[in-house]
């Protein structure tokens, strides 16, 4: 065979054996399925369980698991009452036929009662129980009498009560356990009662197996104990353990011979959950060591290695138990790593879903833009040529159309014609309508209507001109628009990114930074970390609410700065008290640098309202903004437009927008708000607290100014206020900062505010250079005071100063060493 051959027949070899692994796993999914359909949807299920519970006893005599257990399948399941009462009927033969009348009666006079009484209550299932334990508590008592030879002792009473009792709380039982034998939905988290209502529904069926043995093997005990380490491992020890008292306490009720069984159940759930990081081993390890354990104190060795058996045939079971049936149970028991596995799950699926339709969104506002921003479509469907050619035929049709010169001028001298025309339509005056002398002689020689036709050009050329100024509104508008569609799409792209982002489990961190602070004698409940990022840790801690002292700013936060190996604050401390007497602390990063500012702020004359306003604004993201605004003129107006300005600013900046699309924003609210001509400068400086990097965006207004120790650095760009133009650009100046930095702004108050001063650049420069303080409050103050005594202490115009200094963040509490400094939680993150 040729080595081709030979690759072909190994590669089909591999596609059969691939498809045979295949079939297999699909057949062996369609025979899961077929025998699901079998047992949930065909009631199969319901049937084996009905025959068990129609056999099981308590106390050899008392059968108060059959009327609970039918009346819950016809509250719930009406079309499978049949199939459940014939369960019940054949299970009880297996007893006596003294069962299986007491059986058939209580049922029959259940559904007689209840159909004759059914209006008389607008909620049936509440009314439920009560028929069970007065149905119960009467047939038992007459079924007693007629079988005693019309004797009834105390003793039957009190039987016949036990019974009703217990038939009442296994209404509750049932109804809240049987819809895991049914198709229907089910919820995909259990509560504790329903755990616990499902245990007791699952031993109750096991009772009716009392008796059952093979290879003198007890049934009973090996399903029992099978159930317990299924829990166990499925679990843990708590639901382990709870599972083998239950089921023990109720073998114990159903024959006295088991009572022995319940602490060795309990044991062997307790032990199986411990150990079931030894996955099915260590949990078969657990019941075999509580069978030895029990085992020599209670029973005889012949006994004992019987039972030891039985536990052997529990583990077999265990071990050919589906991983797939274990998964699914695990799933609807809240604590299990698949239970936090499917709420993870489904908190992904909802924030996945969220993130795709803020997706969606910005792709729509994105698609927007576009749509806007295509150069084609901020055209005209005609050229400047056609235009005109529209506009001459908008003359001609009023002038030369009744003209009988028409033929000439239009025919034989066609070109002569469309260039006087053209001409004529440039150098008219648009106010007027004067032409130039010689364009007026030249139009007198060739039209005898040159009156007419110069009358009704200056008529056309004015609406013509107002159809270019709306075209060019338009146009602008959409570019406009353009932009700010483009700024909300990157903002909902932002948030979308955002919200993808997966929380990390911090566990192993949380425990070293609680031990570290533990072992240096910090009380702490417990540490929650959400982010270990460079720049922008978030811890949460808890401590008691005798910490009132600053121990959170004086010792915990400094503690955590060594072990982080960065700055860290307290941000905020939550003033209410916990029932256990803790409080909520939230730590952050420190930022690397801070703006401490100064304000110096004057009316014109003195007056109340100044027609400039300023703001520091702290944003999110470690960003920090300086904006001065100046109203036309001053007063209430110049006040109300300025101040305005600047309350849009900030919440355009604060919702992420970038600086150039929300000056353009404002540009046009306050460009078409009103017909007034009410203009406004603005002085912005954005500064990011990380790298210190200063933007200056300067719209009309005075320069601003940078002083690093002795040197003096003007920042100036020449942009029109805003609100005179809907169309407009501008240049943004950056420009890295250092520690120590002054910037200082100012409105032209201050600026243009010294008298007898003919080059103001200079004038301020010289001041700046000449002050000896640093404090930003002084220097504001006085550079106005300086302004102020030029003018002999009249204050001329509205005026504004804002000076803040740039400083590296120095923590008021120094980090304290921690011992262990090479379990760095940054590095080991």
């Amino acid at each position: 065979m040729e080595k081709g051959d030979q690759s072909i027949v190994e590669s089909v070899g591999t596609a059969n054996l691939q498809g045979t692994d295949l079939d297999f796993s699909t057949g062996l999914k369609r025979l899961q399925q077929k025998v699901e359909y079998l047992f949930f949807q065909k009631g199969l299920a319901l049937l084996i369980v009905s025959i068990l519970l129609g056999r099981a006893l308590i106390l050899s005599q008392l059968t108060p698991f059959a009327l609970p257990f039918f009346a819950a399948i016809f509250m719930t399941k009406r079309k499978n009452a049949p199939l459940v009462l014939f369960g019940l009927l054949a299970g009880s033969l297996t007893i006596s036929i003294g069962n299986t009348l007491f059986i058939f009666s209580v049922c029959a006079i259940f559904l007689v009662s209840f159909r004759l009484l059914e209006r008389l209550h607008t909620m049936p299932i509440k009314a439920m129980p009560y028929y069970v334990f007065f149905i119960s508590l009467f047939t038992k008592c007459l079924f007693i009498y007629a079988g005693n030879g019309q004797v009834f002792t105390n003793y039957d009473a009190l039987m016949a009560a036990v019974e009703a009792g217990l038939s009442l709380v296994l209404v509750f039982i049932f109804i809240q356990s049987t819809p895991f034998l049914t198709a229907g939905k089910r919820a995909k988290a259990l509560k504790a009662e329903e755990v616990i209502s499902l245990i007791i529904m699952l031993a109750s069926v096991m009772t009716g197996t009392i008796g059952w043995a093979i290879y003198g093997l007890s049934i009973e005990h090996i399903l029992s104990r099978y159930l317990v380490i299924l829990f166990a491992f499925t679990a843990g020890a708590t639901v382990g353990s709870t599972v083998g008292v239950v089921t023990g306490l109720i073998f114990s009720l159903a024959s006295m011979s088991s009572f022995f069984q319940m602490s060795l159940l309990a044991f062997a759930g307790l032990l199986g959950g411990l150990l079931k990081e030894g996955k099915r081993v260590g949990t078969a390890v657990g019941l075999l060591v509580a069978t030895l354990l029990v085992g020599i104190y209670g029973e005889e060795n012949g006994v004992l290695a019987l039972t030891m058996y039985e536990s052997f045939a529990a583990v077999i079971l265990l071990f050919l138990t589906p991983y797939s049936l274990i998964e699914k149970l695990a799933r609807h028991i809240p604590g299990t790593a698949e239970y936090v596995q499917d709420q993870q799950q489904y908190a992904r699926k909802v924030r996945d879903i969220t993130v795709r339709r803020v997706e969606q969104f910005s792709s729509v506002f994105e698609a927007l833009s576009d749509s806007f921003s295509e150069p084609e479509k901020w055209k005209d469907s005609v050229d400047d040529e056609q235009e005109f050619v529209l506009f001459l035929s908008n003359v001609t049709e009023k002038t030369c159309q009744m003209c009988f010169r028409k033929d000439k001028c239009w025919g034989e001298h066609f070109d002569k014609t469309y260039d006087l025309m053209k001409n004529i339509m440039h150098e008219i005056d648009e106010e007027s309508g004067v032409l130039p002398r010689p364009v007026c002689l030249q139009l007198e020689k060739h039209c005898n209507r040159a009156g007419a036709v110069k009358n009704v050009i200056h008529q056309e050329l004015a609406v013509y001109q107002a159809n270019q100024k709306l075209k060019r509104q338009v146009q602008e508008s959409r570019k406009l628009v353009a932009e700010q569609l483009l700024g909300v799409s990157e903002v909902m792209g932002d948030f979308a990114r955002e919200i993808k982002r997966e929380q990390n489990n911090h566990h192993k961190q949380e425990e070293m930074l609680l031990d570290a602070l533990q072992d240096f004698g910090i009380d702490i409940e417990y540490v929650e970390i959400y982010n270990l990022e460079a720049g922008s840790i978030d811890i949460d801690v808890m401590i008691p609410d005798w910490y009132g002292n600053g121990e959170c700013e004086k010792l915990i936060a400094p503690l955590i700065s060594d072990i982080m190996g960065e700055t860290v604050v307290v941000q905020n401390k939550e003033d209410a008290e916990f029932a256990n007497g803790y409080h909520y602390v939230t730590m952050r990063s420190a930022k690397a640098y801070v703006v401490e500012t100064g304000v110096a702020h004057a009316a014109k004359g003195g007056g109340f309202l100044s027609g400039d306003s300023y703001s520091t604004i702290e944003l999110g993201g470690g960003k920090f903004a300086l904006a001065i605004s100046d109203g036309m003129g001053n007063g209430e107006r110049a006040h109300r437009e300025s101040n305005e300005t600047l309350k849009l600013l900030q919440k355009i900046l604060q919702s992420g927008i970038e600086e150039k699309v929300a000056i353009k924003s404002i540009n046009s609210v306050l460009s078409l708000r009103t017909d007034d001509e009410i203009f406004s400068t603005l002085d912005l400086a954005m500064i990011d607290l990380q790298t210190i990097e200063a933007k200056f965006l300067k719209i009309g207004s005075t320069p601003s100014f940078i002083k690093r120790g002795n040197k003096i650095k003007k920042i100036e760009t020449s942009n029109l206020p805003i609100g005179i133009l809907e169309e407009f650009d501008f240049d943004v100046v950056t420009e890295q900062l250092r520690d120590g930095d002054l910037i200082i702004m100012m409105s032209d108050g201050i600026f243009e505010g010294p008298k007898h001063v003919e080059n103001y650049e200079l004038w301020m420069k010289r001041k700046l250079k000449e002050l000896q303080t640093s404090d930003p409050q002084a220097i504001s103050d006085l550079i106005m005071e300086e302004v102020i005594r030029t003018r002999s202490g009249v204050i001329q115009d509205d005026m504004t100063i804002v000076t803040a200094e740039i400083k590296r963040n120095t923590p008021k509490w120094a980090a304290i060493p921690v011992r262990n400094k090479a379990s760095r939680l940054s590095g080991a993150s």
